[in-house]
C-alpha cells in the first residue's frame, strides 16, 4: 500500500468528513448554516433536525469515501491523485446546501424578524486599544524557514547538475532541472511566502470588523478578542506545520539518493489542520464557544437583535457583497475565520492578489 495514497484517499477525506461534522457546532446559535436567525429561534425543531440529517449525510459520505480511498490505494490501485477529496468535499457542500434551504424556507414561511428590533453595534476600543498581536507564535514557523535556508546553502555545492523537482507517491523522482538558485531554493522561498501571507492575513484579521451581538455587547466584545488572539495562533501554528512539509520536500530534491516518503511530506500539514480545528473547536466562531470570562459581569439583555443580513450573502452563504460596508474582511458565516467583502474594491484587490502573486512569482523562481 503506497503511504501516499493513503494520505491522499483514506486521512484527508477523514480530515474533511470530521470538520465538516463540526462545523455547526463552530458557529454561533445565531447562524444556523449560514442562515441569520434571532435568539428566540435558535432552538427551532427545523435547526434541530436539520443539524441532525446533515451529520447523517456527512458521517454516511465520509464513511464511503474513506472505504473507496482503502480500495483505491490498497487492493485496486490505480491513479485517482485528489478526486477522492474532491469528492467528500463536494458531498459536504451537499449536505449543508440542503440543509440551509430548509432553514430559510421555514424562516421566511414563520417571519422570524416580525416584530423583532434589528441593529447593530461597534466597540471603538477594539481599534484604539487593541488586542497585542501574537508575535512569539510567528518563530517555529521563522526558524523551521531559516533552518531549511542553511541547510540548502550547505548542500548546494554538492549537488549534481541536475536535480529531482517532482515525484511519483512512492517517492521516485519523475520530472528533473538543471540546478540553479531558483530550483533547488524553491522550497526556501515557497515558505517565506507563505509565512509572510500567513503573517499578513492573520494581523489584517485582527482590524476585521467584529460581529458583535447588540443584545450583549460587552460579553461579546470580550469572546472577539480572545477569538481573535486564539485563531492567530492556530494560524501562526499551522504556517509552522506547513514549513516542515516544505522542508520535508526540500530534504528530497536535496538528497536524490535518499528516498522520502510523501507520506512525511505530507503528515506534517495535516498535522497542522489537526490543531486548527482543535483550537476552533474550542474557541467557535467569534468566540461563541468560550466560557464567561471569570471575573465579569453578567449583562443583561438589551432586547436589541442583530439584523437580518442574509441579503448580503451569496452562493451558499458563502460571498460577501456589501458596498455599503467599509469592512475590508468579515467573519464566515459557517465556520471559522474570515472572508472578504467583495462589495469592497479593496477586498477584491486583495484577493486578487494573493490568486496572482503565485502565478507571477513561480515562473521567475524556477527559471
Amino acid at each position: 500500500m503506497n503511504s501516499a495514497d493513503v494520505v491522499v484517499n483514506v486521512c484527508m477525506p477523514a480530515v474533511l468528513a470530521a470538520a465538516a461534522w463540526w462545523m455547526p457546532s463552530l458557529t454561533g446559535p445565531t447562524l444556523p448554516f449560514g442562515v441569520r436567525s434571532p435568539d428566540a429561534r435558535a432552538d427551532a425543531p427545523v435547526i434541530a433536525e436539520q443539524r441532525r440529517q446533515y451529520r447523517r449525510r456527512v458521517a454516511a459520505s465520509g464513511a464511503v469515501l474513506i472505504t473507496a480511498g482503502i480500495l483505491v490505494s490498497s487492493v485496486f490501485r490505480f491513479g485517482m491523485p485528489g478526486v477522492i477529496p474532491l469528492l467528500a468535499l463536494a458531498a459536504c457542500l451537499a449536505a449543508y446546501h440542503r440543509a440551509r434551504v430548509a432553514i430559510m424556507a421555514v424562516k421566511r414561511r414563520e417571519d422570524w424578524y416580525g416584530g423583532l428590533r434589528q441593529g447593530v453595534v461597534t466597540d471603538t476600543s477594539l481599534r484604539t486599544d487593541p488586542e497585542r498581536f501574537p508575535w512569539l507564535w510567528a518563530v517555529p514557523a521563522l526558524l523551521v524557514c531559516v533552518g531549511t535556508t542553511v541547510a540548502g546553502v550547505l548542500r548546494y555545492p554538492s549537488l549534481p547538475d541536475r536535480i529531482p523537482l517532482h515525484f511519483t507517491g512512492s517517492g521516485s523522482a519523475d520530472r528533473f532541472g538543471a540546478r540553479s538558485i531558483g530550483t533547488a531554493f524553491f522550497p526556501v522561498f515557497a515558505q517565506a511566502a507563505l509565512t509572510a501571507l500567513i503573517l499578513v492575513l492573520t494581523w489584517l484579521s485582527f482590524r476585521a470588523r467584529a460581529d458583535l451581538d447588540p443584545a450583549r455587547p460587552a460579553d461579546s466584545a470580550r469572546r472577539h478578542r480572545r477569538f481573535s488572539i486564539r485563531i492567530a495562533i492556530s494560524l501562526l501554528l499551522l504556517s509552522a506545520f506547513a514549513n516542515l512539509s516544505l522542508l520535508a520536500g526540500a530534504w528530497a530534491m536535496w538528497h536524490p539518493d535518499q528516498r522520502v516518503s510523501a507520506a512525511l511530506v505530507l503528515l506534517p500539514v495535516l498535522a497542522g489542520l489537526v490543531v486548527v480545528i482543535g483550537i476552533a473547536v474550542r474557541t467557535g466562531q467569534g468566540g461563541s464557544r468560550l466560557p464567561a470570562q471569570e471575573g465579569a459581569v453578567t449583562e443583561e439583555s438589551t432586547g436589541v437583535v442583530r439584523r437580518d443580513d442574509d441579503r448580503y450573502w451569496r452562493l451558499l452563504g458563502s460571498v460577501y457583497v456589501n458596498r455599503a460596508d467599509p469592512a475590508l474582511l468579515v467573519q464566515k458565516r459557517f465556520g471559522i475565520g474570515w472572508t472578504v467583502n467583495f462589495g469592497n474594491p479593496r477586498g477584491v484587490v486583495l484577493l486578487l492578489g494573493l490568486v496572482l502573486a503565485p502565478a507571477l512569482i513561480v515562473p521567475l523562481l524556477v527559471h
